[in-house]
């Protein structure tokens, strides 16, 4: 079983930063991809940014790109989203997840329950 956990929601005025982690109870966590998605109240959930099991591969929505950083600690199995110039229409909660077998990365088997991130104006 793989469980995550994240953290470092908050509130943050639009134009400031927040850091969210994600920690991840497994044993082999260079074996899985990590995606981190986000879903706004009314919409559906979105993808984010993605990292491959190595850190080599990162991919990133049109959306944030050029804001929001991915990256991963395998010796501590935890996966971070670095997010600069945060806007109002980022706010949503923010779910990580993981994979080992699906090879993309927008399919994953195991997700965490989300953190709140609100941008105010």
């Amino acid at each position: 079983q793989v469980q995550l956990v994240e953290s470092g929601g908050g509130l943050v005025q639009a134009g400031g930063s927040l850091t969210l982690s994600c920690a991840v109870a497994v044993r082999s966590f260079s074996s899985y991809d990590m995606g981190w998605f986000r879903q706004a109240p009314g919409k559906e959930r979105e993808f984010v940014a993605a990292i491959s099991r190595s850190g080599g591969s990162r991919v990133y929505a049109d959306s944030v790109k050029g804001r929001f950083t991915i990256s991963r600690d395998n010796a501590k199995n935890t996966v971070y989203l670095q997010m600069n110039n945060l806007k109002p229409e980022d706010t949503a909660v923010y779910y990580c997840a993981a994979d080992s077998i699906s090879g993309t990365y927008y399919e994953y088997a195991y997700w965490g329950q989300g953190t709140q991130v609100t941008v105010s104006s």
